[in-house]
């Protein structure tokens, strides 16, 4: 009997969908995408639309075969990759692929992988949508333009080895500009005025400054702006009474937040769990294709992950309601079922992220799953059952306070019911108990009563310039400004690390220097390309492909003629980046500039190649360059005996156990390196050459073999035909293994940590080995037939047993 074949994207779909089809059908994986633009070459004809050129990924002919083969034995062939348009684009390739095979082709999917939503998928087939493939493929043209030809301008003028990119660019461009806004902020200094009062009633309670006279109190609106005015105003305050001028009390309901999207997951696993987006992509992918719950097998635990809506399937909040009638009881479920609006312009594909099953609590997978995984199944799960659950209700006290033309505030908050704060395990508190963060309770006051002042504080404050991005705000940017996608944004912060653009300091995102000047670079030759707006607006675009209302073409068409007048306008126009870093060299005088290497950024002297002094750095609050006092490359006064340029301390940067080495500033033409020690006061002394020893003959190729020290400092014995030849062999000590019956010889190794050792040639037959030196024996107290070189700071260099119970050292007489 035929069988009919699934294709899904990930390996462990395959084996949680065949539980649910048994032998009726067979399922495969491609393993992500199967073809792709090539890595060569920009792979698009430009004399025909931009069409794309697909190839097959390298490394995974293997995978197209098997897919080929199983679509010949299948009778029908369902692609079922991940519902969205990047799913749809792989189904499409995976169609093209398998075509002379099978045409009997279809494209199916669901939103959650359990028996019914697959099987209902199965009942209803339809053939793939060219808009959604349009729309991934118009995005994946446009990025690959914007990646080449951009890219290479920058390897001029920039930095070879960078690329440019058209949503992360415009990212980029948010974290420099907020960067800067940090700089030319000016902090303006204000005082806060607090009050601790007592009335008829306990307990007493805290007040704070709100208003003098008409005005509110608050930096740039009236500010206590120095000492002096505070001083001024402490005291008319003090001489003044204190006085109820109005107590306003209210019930407020605060509702629940809804089920997660892509864009608000992300932010709050970052905020909550300090998962960075693609951590927190990762691991919701697992748990939507399925995880290993013991005796139940593989379950997918959550619906897809990258969506847009908030909208939930009304099977799904039956079950919700259910399970919180039987759990929390029925003041925690609302009398009207609760419907969350998904904003304006969002894809409403698929549901909101949620558990496909809510009766698998946390606790009840918690066994099963890996910490990272829990933690955000956890937090899936209660953002959900919140969501379906009653408002939570406070009682709100503010309290007015007049004291002469001032006024001052208070304002206490008491929950009355937890409603779904209840999935957090917040419950309506004891009325006489102390809250959990030592607030005071506000005691019952009446109005006009006079107030008794207990103390009045007054503390300096400055207005702090805006907060550096942190994953959750980029996120939560990049989203409001419609840039990207939120299946996208993991990618998109992931690229500008990579890329070495920004860095993380207390977990925001920084500017590098590199990224900075990428980004102005960019700003100032390709202003329409790095409008937030026109990014946003593409992305509108891309939208209206996937509907059908614009021809992919057209925009591709569209979008390139306004990018090619750019390109040859920056190709002509844009100048090498040169940054004065304000800081003169110590050398010769002349500026430093700020230039970028493999090894990152450095300060390099402008009058380079005659001075090549060059220094790390710094960049305090401001912006300001501070240079380290200590060289990347200290430049000695030794000249190179082959072509008189000066030598360099360098650091090799392989190999733990390697020391610094004079290299010539002539390097790559001139090669010559030295080795060297420091004197007493600090001096480099180049040290001679070693003197070649020869070790016989080589039995491979008959050439002479010399004695050489390995990277890690153990010194072996090679052939001089290398590399042609690479026969070599461990040094021999002369001593022979001291075990009983072993016909080896102690020979010198180096261990991983780059530490000299002497172990048996029988290795691994036999494991006899020495930290020191072997010198023949026997020791004339135990009989031990080999003694040892030793170095203490009592004794210096001297001879002695390597057993530890006897103790023999050799005198030096001896």
């Amino acid at each position: 009997m035929t069988k009919d074949l699934i294709i899904v994207e990930s390996p462990a779909k395959v084996k949680t969908i065949g539980k649910f089809l048994g032998k009726d059908y067979v399922v495969e994986a491609s393993v992500g995408h199967v073809r792709d633009l090539p890595k060569g070459d920009m792979g698009l004809d430009e004399q025909n639309g931009y069409l794309p050129r697909y190839e097959i990924i390298k490394g995974k002919e293997d995978v197209v075969g098997r897919l080929r083969k199983a679509a010949k034995a299948a009778g029908h062939v369902y692609l079922a990759p991940d519902p969205d348009r990047e799913g749809e684009a792989i189904g499409w390739h995976v169609a093209e692929l398998i075509k002379p095979q099978n045409k009997n082709v279809s494209r199916i999917q669901f939103n959650e992988i359990t028996a019914r939503a697959v099987k209902e998928a199965l009942e209803h087939p339809r053939p793939i949508n060219d808009d959604l493939v349009g729309a991934q493929q118009a995005r994946r043209v446009l990025d690959r333009l914007v990646g080449y030809k951009i890219s290479p301008i920058l390897w001029k003028h920039v930095k070879r080895g960078i690329s440019a990119g058209r949503v992360q660019s415009v990212a980029l461009r948010l974290i420099v500009d907020r960067e800067r806004e940090r700089r030319a902020f000016e902090p303006v200094e204000h005082w806060a005025l607090k009050a601790r009062l007592e009335g008829q009633n306990p307990p007493p309670f805290r007040t704070e400054l709100w208003k003098v006279g008409a005005k509110t109190v608050a930096p740039g609106l009236k500010d206590i702006g120095s000492r002096e005015a505070a001083e001024a105003l402490e005291e008319s305050v003090r001489a003044g009474k204190f006085s109820v001028e109005a107590v306003d009390e209210k019930e407020r309901a605060k509702s629940p937040p809804p089920p997660f999207t892509t864009s608000s997951l992300q932010q709050v696993a970052n905020r909550a769990l300090g998962f960075p987006a693609k951590k927190t992509m990762g691991a919701a992918q697992k748990l939507y294709e399925g995880v290993e719950l013991g005796e139940k097998g593989t379950v997918a635990l959550i619906t897809y992950m990258r969506t847009d809506s908030v909208r939930i399937a009304d099977e799904a909040k039956a079950a919700a309601r259910e399970f919180i009638l039987e759990r929390y009881g029925d003041k925690f479920a609302p009398a009207k079922v609760k419907a969350h609006k998904t904003k304006g312009g969002a894809q409403d594909a698929h549901e909101a992220c949620r558990p496909v099953d809510v009766t698998l609590t946390p606790e009840a997978v918690k066994g099963f799953l890996p910490a990272d995984q829990f933690k955000l199944y956890q937090l899936i799960w209660r953002r959900f059952v919140a969501s379906q659950m009653s408002d939570a209700r406070f009682h709100d006290t503010t309290v007015t306070v007049k004291n002469g033309k001032t006024l001052w505030r208070a304002k206490g908050e008491r929950l009355l019911f937890p409603g779904f704060l209840k999935v957090q395990g917040l419950d309506a508190p004891d009325p006489d108990a102390v809250a959990e963060d030592g607030s005071e309770q506000l005691p019952k006051l009446t109005l006009d009563e006079i107030l008794k002042l207990l103390e009045l504080t007054s503390e300096q404050k400055f207005t702090q310039p805006p907060p550096r991005y942190t994953e959750a705000t980029l996120v939560k940017a990049l989203e409001e400004q419609g840039i990207g996608r939120p299946s996208t944004y993991a990618a998109i912060i992931s690229t500008l690390q990579d890329r070495e653009y920004v860095t993380m300091e207390e977990k925001r995102f920084a500017p590098s220097e590199l990224g900075a000047t990428v980004s102005d670079k960019l700003v100032a030759h390709f202003a329409t390309l790095m409008d937030i707006g026109f990014t946003a607006g593409m992305e509108a675009k891309l939208d209206e492909i996937a509907t059908g209302a614009r021809a992919w073409a057209a925009v591709i068409e569209e979008f390139m003629a306004e990018f090619v007048p750019a390109l040859a306008k920056a190709g002509a126009e844009m100048e090498r980046a040169t940054i004065d870093s304000g800081v003169p060299c110590d050398l010769c005088g002349k500026p430093m500039h700020v230039k970028f290497g493999k090894m990152g950024e450095f300060l390099g002297c402008s009058g380079y190649p005659d001075c090549k002094n060059i220094k790390e750095f710094t960049r305090d609050d401001q912006g300001n360059i501070l240079p380290s006092d200590k060289a990347r490359d200290e430049i000695t006064d030794i000249l190179c005996d082959l072509c008189g340029k000066p030598f360099a301390v360098k650091t090799p940067r392989r190999g733990r156990a390697r020391e610094q080495f004079l290299g010539c500033t002539g390097y790559p033409k001139c090669k010559n390196i030295k080795n060297f020690k420091r004197t007493e006061e600090g001096a480099i002394e180049i040290l001679t050459a070693p003197q070649v020893i020869e070790a016989g003959t080589c039995p491979e190729c008959g050439k002479p073999m010399v004695v050489k020290t390995a990277r890690k400092g153990s010194r072996f014995i090679a052939c001089t035909g290398y590399p042609k030849c690479k026969h070599t062999e461990p040094l021999p000590t002369g001593v022979a293994c001291p075990k009983e019956g072993c016909t080896g010889e102690l020979v010198e190794k180096s261990s991983r940590g780059g530490k000299v050792f002497f172990s048996c040639s029988r290795y691994p037959d036999c494991t006899q080995a020495f930290w020191d030196r072997p010198v023949p024996g026997p020791c004339p107290q135990c009989g031990s037939p080999v003694l040892v070189e030793k170095s203490t700071k009592a004794k210096g260099l001297h001879i002695a047993c390597p057993n530890k119970d006897c103790g023999y050292v050799k005198e030096p007489e001896e």
